[in-house]
């Protein structure tokens, strides 16, 4: 919620702040035109889809990028369809393949979490552990 807050605070800032510079209606303009872009790259997304696709079947990249390059230019469209400036930044900048890495890494890193399936549930000093299963059959019993 924090983090909401903090964003709508930011939003609200940059884009008084540039609306009061460039005047309404350049902002209109710029609200239009950036939907307008952000329609087209969504619309076109099957296209970068693609593209990543055919890299990562040649080995150009790794599926950790490709899942980074298709996520970033997803949100940077959908970014750029939402009224606002300091969206639209954001936006542009995530079509551009550095920094939708770094934001996309920094994103990654916070909300990664260890499964518990990928990680070993014995402590790392415990390496002299078997695991067993003992079942009991009904007519083992004395």
């Amino acid at each position: 919620m924090i983090y909401f807050l903090l964003y709508l605070f930011l939003e609200i800032f940059v884009s008084v702040e540039i609306a009061s510079v460039i005047g309404p209606f350049w902002t209109f303009v710029e609200v239009v035109v950036s939907a307008i872009a952000g329609l087209l790259l969504l619309t076109n997304f099957r296209y970068t889809f693609f593209e990543n696709m055919r890299a990562l079947s040649e080995g150009d990249i790794s599926p950790e990028t490709f899942q980074k390059q298709n996520m970033a230019a997803l949100i940077g469209a959908i970014l750029l369809i939402i009224p606002g400036f300091l969206t639209d930044i954001l936006g542009i900048l995530l079509q551009f393949g550095v920094f939708a890495n770094l934001i996309a890494s920094k994103l990654a890193s916070r909300g990664r979490k260890r499964h518990p399936l990928d990680t070993n549930p014995f402590h790392e000093g415990d390496t002299d552990v078997i695991d067993v299963e003992v079942i009991d059959h009904p007519d083992d019993r004395r």
